[in-house]
């Protein structure tokens, strides 16, 4: 006998009858007719070849062969029941695995230093935090969300946008007294001046640098001897006074307050960097990923209230998928 939707419904419709007495109350329950409920399990008993009530006017009884078939698949159907029930409330608890894929920095400086509060407010949740320079493959490496910094690729995940940031070139102050304060950002473009190059991990080639000034936008093939694919050796070498970085201004803020950077370009720092959240459906979305991302757009507000000191910034523009 082939097992198919009709077996199992025949199944849920038998089990209504002998949990409700009759076919009369199993209709009932199951928002079904009467005779609907006599059809279903005269479709049954014809797959499975045998009786499985004894009928009259006036009561139903199971027969040798019902009562059989009923204990073996009472706890299948139970079963089944238990896993749809749990299913359900999945898509309304907070609990089961999540699996992030989160930019370095962000994940450091910014959800790290909340995140033991997040979990003990969701004790079913087992968070998987998975910090990596590029994206990768969302989908085909398991993920259920991403927090990346930068203009999201064309896909068919769903992109929402949690913030934006300014761009900022920056410099220590021990720089500027040696070399000087650039006035514009052609001085950059000089002998004068060493600028910090990063590598973009997408392309594998640097990052271009960009002023922006209301909507005007300049783009200079700024050269540099040092180039870096790593945050905290940009950042090192920037505040130990050796050259010249554009970093985000998320994060930045302390260093900014304290005076251990400068923003040495004011004037050209309207450029803005997003940070999205990427998912792959608008549809259904479970309350675990709903969580999170409440948590991410509440602790990303916060800016410097969850950093600690140290190196604290994200390569710039990291558009094409960071």
């Amino acid at each position: 006998m082939a097992f198919d939707e009709r077996t199992l419904n025949g199944m849920g419709v038998l089990a209504a009858v002998v949990r409700n007495g009759s076919f009369a109350a199993a209709a009932g329950a199951l928002d079904m007719t009467p005779s609907g409920v006599s059809r279903a399990i005269v479709r049954l008993e014809g797959r499975l070849g045998v009786r499985l009530f004894e009928r009259t006017t006036r009561s139903v009884a199971l027969t040798d062969e019902g009562r059989r078939f009923h204990e073996q698949i009472a706890p299948l159907l139970a079963g089944l029941e238990d896993a749809a029930t749990e299913a359900a409330q999945g898509q309304a608890a907070v609990r089961g695995r999540l699996r992030v894929n989160v930019h370095p920095f962000f994940s450091r400086l910014i959800l790290g230093p909340r995140l033991g509060s997040f979990m003990r407010q969701h004790p079913e949740l087992r968070l998987e935090l998975i910090t990596r320079e590029a994206m990768g493959d969302m989908i085909a490496e398991g993920f259920d969300l991403a927090i990346r910094f930068g203009e999201p690729r064309n896909s068919g995940l769903v992109a929402r946008k949690l913030l934006d940031t300014r761009i900022l070139t920056v410099a220590s102050p021990a720089y500027i007294k040696r070399q000087g304060r650039p006035a514009a950002p052609a001085d950059l473009d000089s002998p004068q001046h060493r600028c910090i190059q990063f590598l973009d991990p997408e392309t594998g080639k640097r990052f271009p640098w960009e002023f922006h000034r209301g909507r005007k936008r300049l783009e200079l093939p700024i050269d540099g001897a040092l180039l870096v694919n790593d945050v905290g050796t940009m950042h090192g070498a920037c505040l130990a006074g050796y050259g010249i970085a554009q970093v985000m201004e998320l994060g930045a803020e302390t260093l900014l307050a304290e005076g251990r950077l400068v923003n040495v370009l004011p004037d050209w720092a309207d450029e803005r960097f997003p940070l999205y959240a990427l998912y792959p459906s608008r549809s259904h979305v479970p309350a675990k990923t709903r969580a999170f991302l409440d948590f991410v757009v509440a602790v990303a507000k916060l800016g410097t209230a969850a950093q600690e000191p140290g190196p604290v910034e994200a390569p710039r523009r990291a558009r094409r998928g960071a």
